[in-house]
């Protein structure tokens, strides 16, 4: 769990939750949750929705299955992008999100190189030498930060929260042709 979600660049209990409510359903082998590619995929799929859109874990399932259905069609070829499509049970025109797949992909591949740094271990258990490398850490962060202020800290911690309660952005964009075909 701890790889995946390095990988996926979330906190680790981000991923139980996703996992928990049902919305991405990895394999479990010996208590231990095995993802591969289309799932991680999927994840990331999820995490932008949730992002953008602030979409429930029901809402994000539902897409995660669509996506898992089209990754078995197209059996790993990526698209540019995709659109999901969500009609309303009496409703006669649908909803459509456009995912930018091809570029979550990529960023996907590139914290992929940072699941090896995160060993899953056993609860309890601390790897040899973490006091050291965690004493170097705290050294080198006060070195850098020698010449900020407690008030450019607090700032910036102001700044960084306030940032993270924004509500998403959401834009209308108007077709300029009428669909053909």
């Amino acid at each position: 769990m701890k790889q995946a979600s390095a990988a996926l660049g979330v906190p680790p209990k981000e991923l139980q939750n996703l996992v928990q409510l049902g919305v991405v359903s990895p394999r479990r082998r010996n208590k231990v949750f095995w993802f591969d590619w289309n799932l991680l995929l999927q994840a990331k799929v999820a995490f932008y929705l949730k992002e953008s859109l602030g979409a429930s874990s029901d809402v994000l399932a539902r897409c995660t299955e669509a996506l898992a259905r089209e990754l078995k069609k197209t059996q790993g070829k990526l698209f540019r992008d995709i659109r999901l499509e969500s009609r309303p049970p009496l409703g006669k025109e649908s909803v459509e999100i456009k995912v930018p797949l091809r570029s979550l992909a990529r960023e996907l591949k590139e914290q992929l190189a940072l699941a090896s740094e995160y060993k899953d271990l056993p609860r309890g258990r601390k790897r040899a030498g973490w006091k050291k490398q965690l004493a170097r850490s705290l050294e080198n962060a006060s070195r850098s930060l020698k010449n900020v202020s407690e008030d450019q800290v607090t700032r910036a911690i102001r700044e960084y929260r306030s940032e993270r309660k924004k509500l998403p952005e959401i834009a209308v964009v108007a077709r300029t042709k009428e669909k053909t075909a």
